[in-house]
């Protein structure tokens, strides 16, 4: 040993001071000094410190040297030189105040850390070096001892091989570890620099220390622990003050809380919820510093999304383990925050309904004044609501957003609700702040606004327990028809989910005409999801109500009187059945529960319960009217029991009936009901199933029957022969009697055609029997209307030859009442000719044109039989159906559309009701009737009805120099109106842009069309498009009106 202290001092002497140390002196002062005893006593002397201190040489000379060496490029040289350096600081009897230097201590960690940094680059594991190349000689054996080795240039000793020493995990542990020594013998009070450099690498041997321990939890935790260890030791007064070091080490830390690396973040978090509180309980500098830290990260916390949530969620992991006193403080800091720049803002609403909802409970654990907890919380809310109408839309959303999380996680029954509900103005005698906030926010121009707005909605109808109010209500219906996905489904989920909460007719109403119209969505899934809830909301909802009807019936039967029935009915339909129902017969909401019914029953979803469900409604009705010995013919069944019936009978005809039916058909089969009335209905009245009143229902029944004979088509496939052939010849004589309203003739047509194929055995036999029905139809209408022309004929006749003319009794059969009856017999022929096109016309046809030619002034047209007869004026009903009747017969036979098509197009501008059959023909010739409406509306400009417009419209988009009119639906202080533009159609091009935006009003500004943006093409494609579509117009329109 001697030999070698002796060679490695003689090296020193040799050594120049600025030149670091070579390999193998530091390889020999190293194993010096790891082999010297370490449990030399105070008393005896180190043979290395007594023969350095004989020599006289000075602690530089080896200092300076060492620290050259750890500077130095080569990794091997700089580790052993780290290893060296620690080794005499802990070495007995070592001068350590001499040894300490603070740029020779800066030099050992940059050297721990430039080397963690390469290491981590290259990728390096603790279990790299075994799969390293070995090398001949010194390479190998220094391999094999676990170090890593490389072949480079000739070294000091010219052998051709440099060993290179591996900084692995385990190494690192072993720096540590010692460096924990040494920082017991070495106080870095007077240090700062040191200090502060040793905190900053502690925090970067965190970060980079995961990268080197892989996958190695072991390692990892004893890493950390070791780490832990240090950062807590320089925490002591021993090494400065306690103020400035938990400053030093908490702003180091940052960067790791605010991490988005899991395991370095949970070292800083861990770090400061234990060690750093535990050390605050100790001492008031430490508290102090921890009392800062808070507000310290929210500077430094990140702006983008992601970072900025992890933040929130770090300091507020931070916050819970504090006193209530400096949470307190933080949250006075937050409120002042909601009003500093946006980043602050940003911040703030995040952390609003996190220390709400989490901070609540522990603070009331401390015993705090309630009044004190509601006060911090309502200035906390205020300010939350505050931000929901901030200048930046991010801001808005993302307040609104968190409303949206308080008002899901407070508990209905605590203190936190009333508070809630009082910042949100929705206490009761209060006038809703909520509810301006939500019209607001509800009509937003971003979209992410607008989608937070409709989820506060559905969050806050379940903490009020009411419903919202109408006019929001009204805006989530709109918001259902957002050209973005994201509202559209939004405003879907909102609807949806006060419709499950509350049984109110306001809130039924808007989601039936919102959401079911979603079923002709663009987006397949926005189609299954009003599917899906249709199903949920309506069908279900239906079944639980009818399965358990009878029950409820039965037990509130004998309570009953005439003058509580319609209270107890709406009592026994409970969750909203009657209010759905009764909507479902809305125009605008047939079509789309048609059609999301029929979409369910090809999927066959429909389950027998419905149908079973709808008739136990309609027969509980009954009986609970009854019940109240109450006269049957003023009974009407539940609004909309029997269209949904109708509907879903169509997919399960086994699951209807036929008693239920049959009983049903001979109640509304009493032809009892007043004719005037019907024939004065119009088609809404006579689908409308919300009647005014119990006395008089003829019209409902009217409608009921026509529901309960489209029911009676879908399940007839399953009568058998005898109750078929039976119910058909009724059906026979009723369409024979001419008395009926055009609805229910088509019910009836529809239903014998369905019936007379059942009776039948065979397709062929089907088809003759059909056809012999429609032929005796036929028959007796053609002879209904030669009744009414022969007689209009000879009262004209008579009183042609009196002058002056004097008052006759009239026949036995009235006038008005043969009109009626021509008038059904007219619309009979043209519903048979849709159930059988093939059916015998010709007779037909000359009628027709002697009453739409009636009157005509016409050379030709006086020639023929009745045509000095004015039908028109006489009975404008039976001219107009006689025009109706003839288009359908022109549909079914393209010859005589092009014989008739003139016509039609003459007439445009006198008779708008005929623009629906005229459109119908176009697309069979197109070219005849563009040239022929031009021509018509260039000689009959002024006056021109909603039909003509309607061509005109045409006309403008095929670019013809006319002058045109059109009209735009605008809206003016929430009252819908019409206004007219006025301009000049030139040329194609020139009317491409104009025609997007172009409006026609049909029917008084109810129905209106809007032509589809158009690419530009040539002039005979655009006009076959337009057409097209005008035509398709006319058929929605018709189909409405009939």
């Amino acid at each position: 040993m001697d030999s070698t202290i002796s060679s490695i001092l003689s090296d020193l002497e040799s050594q120049h001071n600025l030149s670091p140390f070579s390999h193998s002196t530091l390889s020999h002062l190293q194993s010096l000094l790891t082999h010297l005893p370490q449990s030399l006593s105070s008393e005896d002397d180190n043979p290395f410190w007594t023969e350095f201190s004989s020599r006289g040489l000075s602690i530089s000379s080896l200092v300076t040297p060492l620290s050259a060496a750890m500077d130095s490029s080569p990794s091997s040289l700089s580790i052993l030189a780290t290893n060296v350096y620690l080794l005499l600081f802990i070495s007995s009897k070592a001068p350590v105040f001499s040894l300490f230097t603070p740029m020779s201590f800066m030099s050992f960690l940059h050297c721990i850390r430039r080397n963690l940094k390469k290491n981590s680059k290259e990728g390096s594991s603790p279990n790299s070096s075994g799969n390293r190349r070995k090398k001949g000689g010194r390479a190998a054996a220094a391999a094999a001892k676990g170090k890593r080795v490389r072949v480079s240039d000739l070294d000091d000793e010219g052998d051709g091989v440099e060993l290179e020493i591996e900084f692995d995990v385990k190494m690192l542990f072993i720096v540590l570890e010692r460096l924990k020594l040494v920082l017991g013998l070495v106080h870095l009070g007077r240090f700062p620099d040191s200090f502060k450099s040793l905190v900053h690498t502690m925090v970067e041997i965190v970060v980079l220390g995961v990268d080197l321990c892989g996958n190695n939890v072991g390692f990892c935790k004893k890493l950390f622990d070791i780490c832990r260890g240090i950062l807590s030791q320089v925490l002591s007064p021993e090494h400065g003050d306690q103020e400035m070091s938990a400053a030093e080490v908490l702003k180091s830390l940052s960067p790791l809380i605010l991490s988005t690396k899991s395991q370095a973040r949970t070292f800083g978090l861990l770090f400061v919820k234990n060690e750093m509180m535990g050390l605050g309980q100790d001492s008031e500098f430490v508290k102090k510093a921890m009392g800062n830290l808070p507000r310290y990260l929210v500077q430094k916390a990140p702006d983008k999304s992601d970072g900025r949530a992890l933040a929130v969620e770090s300091i507020m992991e931070i916050l819970k383990v504090m006193e209530f006193d400096d949470q307190l403080g933080f949250v006075n800091y937050v409120v002042k925050m909601a009003q500093g720049k946006s980043h602050l803002r940003y911040l703030a609403v995040d952390f609003i309904p996190k220390l709400i909802t989490s901070l609540g409970e522990d603070s009331s654990n401390l015993e705090i004044e309630s009044e004190e907890r509601d006060s911090w919380k309502s200035r906390c809310l205020e300010a939350l609501v505050d931000r929901c109408s901030d200048s930046i839309a991010g801001i808005r959303a993302r307040a609104l957003s968190s409303l949206v999380q308080l008002v899901a996680n407070v508990p209905h029954d605590g203190r936190d609700c009333i508070v809630l509900k009082k910042a949100l103005g929705l206490e009761t005698g209060h006038e809703g702040g909520a509810n301006q906030l939500l019209r607001k926010r509800c009509t937003d121009e971003k979209a992410a606004v607008r989608k937070a707005a409709l989820l506060l909605a559905t969050k806050l109808m379940t903490l009020v327990g009411t419903s919202l109010d109408p006019a929001i209500l009204k805006m989530m219906g709109m918001a259902c028809s957002d050209p973005l996905l994201s509202i559209r489904k939004a405003a879907i989920s909102a609807l949806s989910e006060a419709l499950r909460i509350f049984a109110d007719k306001s809130v039924v109403t808007e989601w039936l005409h919102s959401v079911p119209r979603l079923i002709t969505d663009s987006e397949t899934s926005i189609q299954e999801e009003c599917e899906n809830l249709f199903m949920e909301l309506v069908l279900d909802r239906v079944s639980r109500v009818g399965c358990d009807v009878n029950n409820v019936t039965a037990n509130q039967k004998s309570k009953s009187t005439a003058r509580n029935f319609k209270t107890q009915l709406a009592t026994i339909y409970g969750e909203g059945v009657l209010d759905l129902l009764g909507e479902l017969c809305n125009a605008e909401v047939a079509p789309w529960v048609r059609k999301i019914c029929t979409s369910l029953g090809k999927k066959k979803r429909l389950k027998p319960k419905i149908a079973t469900s709808l008739q136990n409604i309609i027969k509980t009705s009954e009986s609970l009217w009854l019940s109240h010995s109450m006269p049957i013919e003023n009974w009407t069944a539940p609004a909309g029991a029997w269209l949904l019936l109708s509907i879903v009978s169509s997919f399960l005809p086994k699951a209807v009936e036929w008693i239920f039916l049959h009983h049903h058909w001979k109640l509304l089969d009493k032809d009892g009901s007043n004719l005037n009335e019907l024939k004065s209905s119009t088609p809404d009245s006579i689908m409308r199933v919300a009647v005014e009143g119990m006395e008089s229902n003829s019209v409902s029944w009217a409608g009921d029957r026509v529901l309960l004979l489209e029911t009676i088509s879908n399940v007839s496939v399953e009568l058998a022969s005898e109750p078929a052939a039976e119910l058909a010849h009724d059906l026979l004589k009723r369409v024979e009697g001419f008395n009926m309203h055009s609805t229910e003739v088509n019910a009836h047509v529809k239903a014998l055609k369905t019936l007379c194929r059942r009776k039948a055995m065979t397709p062929q036999e089907a088809d003759a029997l059909v056809t012999a029905v429609v032929n005796q139809l036929l028959r007796k209408a053609s002879h209904v209307i030669d009744s009414y022309l022969s007689a209009e004929q000879e009262g004209n006749n008579e009183n042609t030859f009196l002058t002056p003319p004097t008052n006759r009794k009239k026949s036995k059969v009235t006038p008005s009442r043969l009109m009626c009856q021509a008038t059904s017999a007219v619309y009979t022929i043209g519903s048979l000719l849709i159930v059988c096109p093939s059916m015998e016309i010709k007779g037909v046809v000359p009628v027709l044109h002697t009453m739409i030619t009636s009157g005509a002034e016409e050379p030709r047209s006086n020639k023929l039989p009745g045509s000095h007869i004015f039908l028109k004026q006489k009975a404008p009903s039976l001219y107009f159906q006689a025009w109706l009747t003839m288009g359908k017969i022109c549909l079914a036979d393209g010859k005589l559309a092009k014989r008739y098509i003139p016509l039609f197009v003459q007439k445009l501008p006198s008779i708008p009701e005929i623009t629906t059959p005229t459109f119908k023909i176009t697309p069979k010739t197109p070219n005849l009737v563009c040239g022929r409406v031009i021509s018509v509306l260039f000689g009959t400009r002024e006056g021109i009805s909603w039909g003509s417009d309607f061509v005109g419209l045409g006309v403008v988009v095929l670019g013809v120099d006319w002058d045109f009119d059109w009209w735009e639906r605008v809206d003016e202080g929430g009252r819908m109106g019409v206004r007219r533009i006025t301009g000049r159609g030139r040329s194609l091009d020139g009317l491409v842009a104009p025609v997007r935006t172009m409006f026609v009003i049909v029917g008084g500004g109810r129905w209106w069309f809007r032509v589809e943006e158009l690419e530009k093409s040539d002039c005979a494609a655009l006009r076959n498009n337009i057409i097209v579509m005008m035509a398709d117009f006319c058929v929605r329109y018709t189909a409405l009106v009939d």
